[in-house]
């Protein structure tokens, strides 16, 4: 008689089930790292760019309203700049998306290889620029990495895995507090997204805290560098 293999299969537990998704595969392990790298590159840009945010453009839009107004310490062009780069790369993103025939995880994985492009642009300047970055400058690199964010904010979009938009944390929470009858995993996955910004935040504030604004961009870029990896190996493997 053939052995029975459906009773004895041990459970693949909360942590096996975000590395091995059964819908999503690895897509939420990369969606995680890049919400971490999402708190480090608005760390940076909060800090040195000028109170600017290149991936929340909720908290943008009301920076740009402040500077509008005359408030100190508000860069009316460096929010612009991000405003305007990552509308450039949504587009762009949006395109990528509706013209690409990639699977889901692929589309990640080439997304990300352009963030890493663009961060490591940004962090060129940032270096050659040195530590006091005028209003102009600034407005250049929060422009980049806003671009680089608008390519993935597209591409994650699309992907749509629920909870993880990897930039935008409000509806996140509000499934915290208002679902009660959903299983362990999804709640442990929103505590980490939770967790992963506020941790890369407080990562690229420190570093930026005791460096400059090319310090907190290394750590985004060491971070990307590693999704992308993972991001690799996992297609490799799918490959037939």
């Amino acid at each position: 008689m053939p052995a029975d293999t459906t009773s004895d299969s041990p459970s693949p537990g909360i942590v096996g089930s975000l590395v091995a998704d059964p819908k999503h595969g690895v897509l939420p392990v990369l969606l995680l790292l890049l919400t971490v790298v999402t708190g480090v590159v608005d760390a940076v840009s909060l800090l040195t760019l000028g109170h600017v945010f290149v991936a929340n453009m909720t908290g943008n839009i009301v920076f740009i309203s402040f500077a509008l107004v005359g408030t100190p310490g508000f860069s009316l062009a460096a929010s612009l700049s991000a405003l305007a780069g990552f509308l450039i790369g949504a587009i762009a993103g949006g395109r990528f998306v509706r013209h690409s025939r990639l699977d889901r995880l692929r589309l990640v994985r080439d997304s990300v290889l352009v963030e890493i492009v663009l961060v490591a642009i940004s962090l060129v300047i940032s270096i050659v620029l040195g530590p006091q970055l005028t209003d102009g400058p600034a407005a250049v690199i929060a422009g980049v990495l806003a671009v680089a964010l608008g390519v993935r904010n597209a591409v994650v979009r699309k992907v749509a895995v629920p909870d993880l938009t990897t930039t935008v944390l409000t509806m996140t929470l509000t499934g915290l507090g208002a679902d009660h009858d959903v299983s362990s995993t999804v709640w442990v996955k929103r505590i980490l997204a939770v967790v992963g910004m506020g941790c890369g935040a407080a990562a690229g504030a420190l570093i930026v805290r005791h460096g400059h604004a090319w310090a907190g961009l290394t750590l985004a870029l060491v971070l990307l560098v590693i999704t992308e990896a993972v991001a690799i190996s996992a297609a490799r493997r799918l490959q037939p």
